[in-house]
């Protein structure tokens, strides 16, 4: 049976700044992956969770294993890993010619910086712009506090492994991702925790029969989608909450 072929695009739409790869080099380097995961600064669950998604993602197995003692055994990387670890290198080599070009043209107005989801394709409809401020663990449970264009916070809760992988820390560039039916949006809304809740006026409300939606603008330029609670009689421009579960924010980062 013939081996199946790589999936490079799903492997590697995030590499810049995503620690998987960073973790499979140092498993090439060390034959570790207790070694590898020290280097990168994460748990090993982190970097054995980092494994097992790159892995699926790439459709192919990345590294051949022996079970060991305390230190968790050695690691070397298949054909697969070390193709993998090659086309990384010829895309990032691509990217950095291209930015850099880009940014010295003359009559650049884009802030590149921004284009955090150029890249992404996805069903989440909300897809927010921020900075990360700050970053709380606890129990397993990472609460990374983000920071809306509108100088409004935002919260999403994430495994702590997720955020050792994303290598999330204080002035990262994200993108907060969420779907619009996690969004409800009402007059008024009382805080609790756990809950985002951020203010804004109804800018498009579609009829029942096109989903019933609202859009809600945060600023010039910055919108949400979400549905209204029960029966709502908006009008266009009033002020109102849209609130959304911190569980329910996803983070993405630049590829």
């Amino acid at each position: 049976m013939p081996p199946s072929r790589l999936h490079y695009a799903q492997a590697l739409a995030h590499e810049a700044l995503d620690k998987r790869l960073d973790i499979l080099r140092r498993i090439a380097e060390a034959g570790s992956i207790s070694e590898a995961a020290r280097g990168a600064g994460v748990s090993y669950k982190a970097a054995w969770q980092a494994l097992e998604n790159l892995s699926t993602l790439a459709g192919a197995t990345l590294i051949d294993k022996a079970v060991g003692g305390s230190g968790g055994g050695g690691a070397r990387l298949t054909d697969a890993g070390r193709q993998l670890l090659d086309a990384a290198d010829r895309l990032n080599e691509a990217k950095r010619s291209v930015l850099a070009e880009l940014e010295k043209r003359a009559d650049n107005a884009l802030s590149l910086q921004g284009l955090v989801g150029l890249g992404l394709r996805t069903s989440m409809r909300n897809q927010l712009p921020c900075v990360v401020e700050s970053i709380s663990k606890k129990a397993g449970v990472a609460r990374v506090r983000l920071k809306l264009p509108t100088g409004a916070s935002l919260t999403s809760r994430i495994t702590c492994e997720s955020a050792e992988l994303l290598g999330i820390s204080s002035g990262l560039c994200v993108l907060a991702l969420f779907k619009a039916t996690a969004v409800t949006v009402m007059p008024s809304c009382a805080a609790r925790e756990g809950l985002n809740l951020l203010d804004g006026e109804i800018v498009q409300i579609t009829s029942e029969d096109d989903g019933g939606e609202v859009a809600v603008q945060l600023m010039q330029g910055v919108h949400l989608i979400g549905f209204p609670a029960d029966q709502h009689g908006f009008v266009m421009h009033q002020s109102v909450v849209a609130s959304l579960d911190e569980a329910a924010v996803v983070i993405a980062i630049a590829g």
